[in-house]
């Protein structure tokens, strides 16, 4: 399967040995070494030096572009179905000085703070069968470097590159996903996504629905539209029937029950705003929602959960492949990094989608099987690091350790689920 996603790329290097570094920089990005820049890759490639994989980055003529549009495709072979959604969220990558392209001291949820660094905003496909990153967007800010010529130059930033929010970069990326043919009837994001009209209005002209984060601030009109009023104050005229337990989808220790409720707003059939409620705080959530067709109460809570599922890849991508492990501070490299590190998740995300039995979704069935977890993007990372290094072990050995991690974690899981349901009321 790594040869299949490599011959998806290689017509995109028109010389063999750019094509033989981004095939060791994979590698070097599947295997198990700690910091995954040049230095490092290149001596786990068996290079005497990282001028081949630099080059890569910098100079080597092929399109980063190209590379991302062949990785989208993969991820929709690999896990294309019925029920994709797409997501939208940012993160940040924290840097030192002042040269790297789009840096500036801004807030970043890495941090929880606002520190030195760079934010990019990516675009992610979840389907049953698994979830990856398809696209990237580098956010280049307005004042302090899209109208400064001297430090885009030094960047490498294009001139056809112009200030753009992140909403726009979103909407963009969502365009180019839904042109390109990913079947995908959702979108889901975050406050900073959901709070933008102009993105909104954009999916509805391509009648797309989604299910976006609002601030509890936000003015919606009910009574037939007649009424504006805060989504909070809302909520406080709610009754009690007005509120529905269900699950947002399964967690690393079960189901992730809530409060919901949904209003219907606005003067037409499709609009509503969704409410979660923590069931424990009693925190509140909003969501504005807009529906091509009508669609259950469990449709939009399950899309409301998936938006979870990007910060489940902006850690696996982080922590697996090395996505925030660059040295570079070009433009083009920076894209270039992003991009074979997708791939690289893209890659894993997509076996562990072929070796999923094909079980139904019972929640209920784990609390009570000893079946081993699926295989999931850390352990068949684990797996390749030994197949492509061969340990001074026999595979037996190797497979035995991997049965006994899973089993382990399946006790961990029953124990979890077990207590998830039986505190959960007969529905």
């Amino acid at each position: 399967m790594f040869d299949q996603a490599m011959a998806r790329i290689a017509g995109r290097f028109g010389r063999v040995e750019p094509r033989a570094a981004a095939r060791a920089y994979l590698l070097g990005l599947l295997s198990g070494i700690e910091r995954k820049n040049c230095w490092q890759l290149a001596e786990q490639a068996g290079l005497a030096r990282p001028g081949p994989l630099q080059r890569l980055l910098r100079y080597a003529r092929w399109d980063a572009d190209a590379v991302r549009d062949d990785l989208r495709a993969y991820a929709a072979d690999h896990l294309g179905t019925d029920d994709g959604v797409l997501v939208v969220d940012e993160t940040g990558f924290l840097k030192k000085g002042r040269s790297s392209a789009g840096v500036q001291r801004q807030y970043t949820g890495t941090a929880g703070r606002i520190e030195n660094s760079q934010a990019g905003v990516f675009l992610a496909y979840a389907t049953s069968r698994g979830r990856t990153l398809i696209d990237r967007r580098l956010y280049i800010p307005e004042h302090s470097w899209s109208n400064n010529p001297e430090r885009r130059t030094t960047a490498g930033i294009p001139a056809t590159v112009q200030f753009a929010t992140k909403p726009r970069l979103a909407s963009e990326m969502i365009e180019a996903a839904l042109d390109a043919g990913i079947a995908a009837s959702w979108v889901t994001g975050d406050e900073a996504y959901g709070q933008d009209p102009q993105l909104r209005a954009a999916l509805e002209t391509r009648g797309i629905g989604y299910v976006m984060a609002v601030a509890c601030s936000t003015r919606v009109r009910i009574n037939h539209g007649r009424t504006p009023v805060r989504a909070d104050t809302v909520v406080g005229r709610l009754p009690a029937t007005a509120w529905h337990r269900q699950s947002a989808g399964n967690g690393a220790k079960g189901p992730r029950y809530y409060d919901w409720a949904w209003i219907h707003v606005g003067t037409g059939s499709h609009r509503y705003l969704l409410v979660r409620r923590n069931r424990s705080t009693g925190e509140l959530a909003f969501y504005l929602c807009w529906l091509p067709t009508q669609v259950p109460l469990a449709e939009l809570v399950r899309v409301a959960g998936v938006r979870w599922n990007i910060e489940e890849c902006f850690q696996a991508a982080k922590g697996q492949v090395g996505l925030d492990h660059y040295q570079v501070r070009h433009w083009t490299s920076w894209h270039r990094h992003i991009t074979l590190a997708m791939l690289a998740l893209a890659f894993l995300t997509a076996l562990a989608a072929d070796a999923a039995p094909q079980r139904p979704a019972d929640t209920h069935r784990h609390a009570h099987s000893r079946d081993p977890v699926t295989l999931t993007v850390p352990e068949i990372r684990h797996l390749l690091t030994a197949v492509f290094s061969p340990p001074a072990v026999t595979a037996t050995r190797l497979l035995h350790w991997s049965n006994w991690r899973r089993r382990h974690q399946a006790t961990a899981r029953r124990s979890h689920y077990r207590r998830r349901t039986t505190s959960e009321p007969a529905r």
